[in-house]
């Protein structure tokens, strides 16, 4: 099986999906990506889905679940790139991208990365504003 590219880029790894996803691709690159983000200890994870041309509820939920992984493993999660095609099935199918930051490209979903790192860099390890 084919494996999704994941690019480091300083703190962010990038994932740029260019095949098409089935079940056991998404379940292979939620693995892969968790399991890079703890090697790296990247603090933000863009993924850009601007290539699929069909998102379904099990790709969606393991989207959601790699956003929820992510920041238990203290990395930030931007989805980007949703064609709109994609956007109307999710809603007309009541599925929503619950938890997930999302921007319209790439550069727009760097950009809500890096103010991300920059609001929790003012937060201590216990959660707490530092003074």
């Amino acid at each position: 099986m084919e494996r999704i590219p994941i690019l480091q880029m300083g703190e962010f790894l990038i994932v740029t999906i260019q095949v098409d996803m089935h079940d056991a691709r998404a379940m292979s690159l939620q693995d892969d990506l968790t399991n890079r983000i703890s090697e790296t200890q990247a603090r933000g994870v863009l993924i850009d889905l601007s290539s699929l041309e069909i998102v379904d509820s099990f790709i969606a939920r393991i989207l959601g679940n790699i956003a929820k992984m992510s920041r238990v493993l203290d990395a930030h999660t931007v989805v980007v790139g949703i064609q709109p095609a994609v956007a109307i099935t999710l809603v007309e199918l009541g599925l929503s991208f619950t938890g997930i930051r999302t921007a319209l490209n790439v550069e727009k979903g760097m950009v809500l990365l890096q103010k991300s790192l920059k609001a929790t860099a003012g937060e201590s390890a216990d959660g707490y504003a530092r003074v």
